[in-house]
């Protein structure tokens, strides 16, 4: 799940209509977000802000306004394996960052769970963060309940299993935040030339724990994060 700040109303300095105030842009983008939900909320801020309904009435709005990323269910019509990697769907967002991982197929990481639903990320560094505190981002899920991993080769664009896969850390590479994202590699050999390259440390899955995560993201760190 990712927290977006609530979205205030205009700043009293600027009244109309006899003191009412209007709702400000980014309560309109906070509903563009959002969607359906966000829209309703939107709508009842403005009606708290013409006076037809006190603020502090708000239904479900807190300090906080919470994107819930969807799971992508296993279709077996697909011919596929319940616990093969998958084609990142255009509507799937990341969980932990709310980005669509369609836009940035060539970060993309995936995650399924034992009755067949999927998550998608924009990046590894946002599965790593995930199998970190499961529960946080997809309430109701365990880690345990994970039946496969994966994450794209950065040369080939192929999926690996995120266990078995090399990455690199501290590199000169932007992912799809704009910040470093822990390309994966199929094998140790790609990695390394591509630290020569790029620079950056080559780090085995198991190696990559709730530190290192935090100094690739400390934006995110409101979220406890346990090595997976």
């Amino acid at each position: 799940m990712r927290l977006l700040p609530h979205p205030p109303l205009a700043h009293p300095a600027h009244p109309v209509h006899g003191g009412a105030r209007k709702p400000t842009r980014r309560a309109a983008l906070a509903a563009l977000l959002l969607g359906t939900a966000g829209v309703a909320v939107w709508q009842w801020q403005a009606r708290a802000a013409q006076g037809s309904i006190p603020s502090a009435n708000l239904p479900g709005v807190g300090d906080d306004v919470c994107i819930v990323a969807p799971p992508t269910p296993y279709n077996p019509a697909s011919g596929q394996a319940l616990a093969a990697a998958r084609e990142v769907p255009a509507d799937a967002r990341c969980p932990v960052c709310g980005m669509y991982p369609a836009r940035a197929r060539a970060w993309a990481a995936q995650v399924i769970f034992a009755d067949g639903d999927a998550y998608f990320f924009d990046s590894p560094l946002s599965l790593m963060q995930y199998l970190g505190n499961v529960a946080h981002y997809t309430r109701g899920r365990t880690l345990e309940a994970i039946v496969a991993r994966y994450v794209t080769d950065t040369v080939t664009g192929a999926w690996v299993d995120a266990p078995q896969a090399v990455y690199v850390a501290g590199s000169s590479a932007l992912g799809p935040m704009r910040a470093g994202n822990l390309p994966a590699f199929a094998d140790t050999v790609a990695a390394q030339r591509f630290a020569q390259q790029r620079g950056g440390r080559v780090l085995g899955f198991a190696a990559v724990d709730a530190a290192l995560l935090q100094s690739l993201a400390p934006q995110r760190g409101s979220a406890e994060t346990h090595a997976h």
